[in-house]
C-alpha cells in the first residue's frame, strides 16, 4: 500500500478584495477576495510553510527525498528543493528535485513520489505558487497565493492510492516564455472546449475504468478550476453532483496554479473518513487523475491548524496602490540610503545551520541557549562548551519591540521584535503579518521562513517572528 501519509496547506495571511481592482478600472470582476503573498514571500517561502506544516508530527530527517513543484521558481538555474530540505532541517542526505514549468508539476512530482513510495521511500512534495496577472486583466483578478504539501509513503497511509492515468499533449492555452513576467492566453472557448474539458475529461474516465468505480462511489472530486463556472461544468459532464465536487477556493483564495488541485486535496482530506474515495484531477498540456482511498489511518493523524483555519485566519485591509507595490508593478521612491549589499555568499554558507533552519546553541555546562551560535556562553563564560540548538517550533513572546517609519520598507513600518523562546535564547529579528494596534509586550510569536532581499540575483532567506494565529 503506498499514498498520502501526512499532509499540510498555506495560505498567505493578507487578501485582496477583488472590488479593489474593480474600483481602479471600473470593469466588472469576480466576487470575493485573493490571497496574496507578503513583499517577503515567494514560491520557497510558501512552500517551507506548507512544508512544516506537514512535518509537524513527522521527523524530517526520516524523509528520504523531497521534490518541489512551482512555475514561479525565483531562480531559472538553481534548485529551490535544496532550500525547503534546510529549512525543514532534513539533513543533507536526501534526494531532491525541482518540477516546474506546467501547471500540472505539483500532480507529475506526486506521482514520481508515488514511484518511489512503492520502493520503500518517504517523499515529501510541496506544490506552491504566485503567478502574477497583468493589470487590468482576467488573471489579475483570477489567481492567487499559496501551497500544500504531502508526504508519500508505504507506511501509515492515510490515503492509499488505488489508480492513476495521465494524458500528455502539446497544447498552448496559457504560457509565459523566458523573458515574460505575465501570463499569456489564447482565446478561452478555444483553451476549454479543446485543452480543458478535453484532456481531464479523458484522464478521468480512464482513471475510473481502471478501478471499476463509477462517480457516485466517490466522496469527492478535486478538479482544478480555471473559474467555478468550468469546474463545475467539467465535473457534472463526468457524472458528480455538485455536493461531491470540492470548493476549488476560488472566492477566497483565487486560482492558485500549480498548488489550486492539491490544496482542495488538503481540505478534502480534512473532512474524509475511512472509505472514502477521492478523484484527483490537474491540469496542464494534458492532465494526470490519481484515485484515492481514505484509510482508518486517518482517525490517529494529530489535529493541525488545515485549510479551514488559513480561510479564517486573515487581514483584507489591503488596497489595490499596495498589491502593485509589492509585486513591484509601480516604482516607488528609493530610500536615500547606501545600496543594499549581496549577502556574502562564504559567510552564508558557513552559518547555513543558523540562517535556513534556525540553529542557536545551548551551553552543555549551564544549559543556557543562545541565539546566534557563539563559542562563549554568556551565563558561565565557558568556551567551546557549545551543542546545536533549534529554535523552530519553539514558544516565543516579545519583551520589547520598536515601530520604525524610517526604514526603507515595501510595507511601512517597519517592526522590529526582541523576541525571548520557552527555555531560553533571545532573538533580535522583524516582525511580519502584524496589526500595528495589536502589538505588545508579552504577545505570543511563531517563526516565519522569509525572503529578507535579493541583491544579484541572489536571494537571501531567513527567519521572522509572525504573531500567534489562534
Amino acid at each position: 500500500m503506498v499514498g498520502i501519509t501526512s499532509f499540510g496547506a498555506y495560505v498567505p495571511y493578507n487578501r485582496l478584495e477583488r472590488k479593489h481592482i474593480k474600483a481602479a478600472f471600473g470593469k466588472p470582476v469576480p466576487p470575493g477576495e485573493k490571497a496574496v503573498a507578503n513583499y517577503d514571500e515567494d514560491s520557497i517561502t510558501m512552500g517551507v510553510a506548507a512544508g512544516l506544516e506537514c512535518c509537524k508530527f513527522v521527523k524530517p530527517k526520516s524523509l528520504d527525498a523531497l521534490y518541489f513543484a512551482t512555475t514561479t521558481s525565483p531562480y531559472k538555474e538553481k534548485q529551490c528543493a535544496t532550500v525547503i530540505a534546510a529549512a525543514l532541517d532534513t539533513g543533507p542526505n536526501l534526494r531532491t528535485a525541482d518540477f516546474t514549468d506546467t501547471l500540472r508539476a505539483g500532480s507529475t512530482a506526486m506521482l514520481a513520489a508515488i514511484d518511489a513510495a512503492k520502493n520503500g521511500l518517504n517523499v515529501l512534495v510541496s506544490a506552491s505558487d504566485m503567478r502574477l496577472g497583468a493589470a487590468d486583466g482576467q488573471a489579475e483578478a483570477s489567481l492567487g497565493d499559496g501551497a500544500a504539501a504531502f508526504v508519500l509513503g508505504n507506511k501509515n497511509v492515510v490515503a492509499e492510492m488505488l489508480a492513476y492515468d495521465s494524458v500528455s499533449i502539446d497544447f498552448h492555452d496559457q504560457w509565459r516564455s523566458d523573458g515574460d513576467i505575465f501570463i499569456r492566453s489564447w482565446e478561452e472557448r478555444f483553451c476549454i472546449s479543446q485543452g480543458y474539458n478535453r484532456f481531464m475529461t479523458e484522464a478521468a474516465i480512464t482513471v475510473m475504468e481502471k478501478t471499476g468505480l463509477k462517480p457516485k462511489d466517490f466522496f469527492r472530486i478535486i478538479n482544478y478550476g480555471v473559474t467555478p463556472r468550468y469546474q463545475m461544468e467539467q465535473a457534472s459532464r463526468l457524472g458528480f453532483e455538485p455536493d461531491q465536487i470540492q470548493d476549488g477556493l476560488y472566492l477566497t483564495v483565487g486560482n492558485a496554479g500549480v498548488a489550486n488541485a492539491p490544496m482542495m486535496l488538503v481540505a478534502a482530506l480534512e473532512e474524509a473518513k475511512p472509505g472514502n474515495k477521492i478523484l484527483f484531477l490537474t491540469y496542464g498540456e494534458g492532465s494526470d487523475a490519481i484515485v484515492f482511498q481514505v484509510t482508518d489511518e486517518i482517525l490517529k493523524l494529530k489535529p493541525r491548524p488545515g485549510i479551514k483555519n488559513c480561510l479564517r485566519l486573515k487581514k483584507n485591509s489591503m488596497n489595490y496602490e499596495k498589491y502593485l507595490r509589492w509585486r513591484g508593478l509601480i516604482t516607488t521612491e528609493p530610500a536615500r540610503r547606501p545600496r543594499q549589499e549581496r549577502s556574502s555568499l562564504p559567510d552564508y554558507f558557513r552559518n547555513f545551520a543558523k540562517n535556513y533552519a534556525l540553529y542557536g546553541c545551548k551551553c552543555t555546562d549551564c544549559n543556557t541557549a543562545q541565539f546566534p551560535p557563539t563559542r562563549v556562553c554568556v551565563q558561565c563564560q565557558s568556551i567551546d562548551r557549545m551543542e546545536s540548538y533549534r529554535f523552530y517550533g519553539r514558544k516565543g513572546k516579545v519583551v520589547t519591540f520598536t515601530v520604525d517609519y524610517l526604514t526603507d520598507s515595501p510595507d511601512p513600518p517597519g517592526v522590529v521584535v526582541v523576541v525571548d523562546f520557552e527555555g531560553g535564547g533571545r532573538m533580535f529579528c522583524n516582525l511580519a503579518d502584524c496589526d500595528l494596534d495589536k502589538i505588545q509586550v508579552g504577545i505570543e510569536v511563531e517563526m516565519s521562513f522569509r525572503k529578507l532581499f535579493t541583491v544579484d540575483g541572489v536571494q537571501t532567506y531567513f527567519w521572522k517572528a509572525i504573531p500567534k494565529m489562534v
